[in-house]
């Protein structure tokens, strides 16, 4: 009888630990997914941005430094390995699109251009997806990453190694704050 008993603890204690060891697979898969819908909308603002660029510079061709700006900040946002990285660009991005649109902001017969109008409305769109996305991945990664803190199931995930992921942060106070553009003509 007593060995009944040891035999029913130890199935339950092994099927707490495959039940614990998949709730954490599943979190994980979770937080790759977000990850990967944040990466879809930075490469669709990526690509969107020559065609904006070629439109505001068929106005304002004398403003270089803000197009030089955006095409830095598309070339890393492409080249971006790692989660730090992909934020470091998107911040850099946010700001330098924020230039693109003062320097837009001086020339009326621009901002009255359908092509314009239409680039603008399209990333506009990119820049609210980029945000859900970004919302559902640092969502998910919480889950994850309390899932593995928590006691009992960080003894599964220290066993099986499993790693805290990073949340995608925008950690630089320069992409918070409002631009300060020079519209110095040339």
């Amino acid at each position: 009888m007593t060995s009944y008993i040891v035999l029913g603890m130890v199935a339950v204690v092994v099927l707490y630990g495959v039940v614990t060891y998949n709730r954490l697979v599943r979190s994980k898969n979770l937080a790759a997914e977000g990850w990967s819908g944040i990466d879809v909308q930075l490469r669709r603002r990526a690509d969107l941005i020559p065609n904006l660029v070629t439109t505001v510079q068929a106005y304002a061709t004398h403003e270089r430094s803000v197009f030089a700006e955006v095409t830095q900040a598309r070339a890393a946002t492409l080249g971006a390995k790692n989660i730090d990285s992909n934020a470091a660009a998107a911040a850099s991005m946010q700001v330098a699109l924020a230039n693109l649109f003062a320097v837009a902001e001086a020339y009326p017969e621009l901002k009255a251009d359908a092509n314009f109008r239409q680039l603008a409305t399209e990333l506009s769109t990119i820049e609210d997806d980029i945000q859900f996305a970004r919302r559902y991945y640092n969502g998910a990664t919480r889950n994850f990453n309390v899932q593995i803190e928590s006691f009992p199931s960080n003894l599964i995930a220290g066993f099986f190694r499993f790693k805290k992921a990073e949340y995608f942060n925008i950690g630089d106070e320069a992409a918070r704050s409002v631009p300060k553009v020079s519209l110095g003509q040339a």
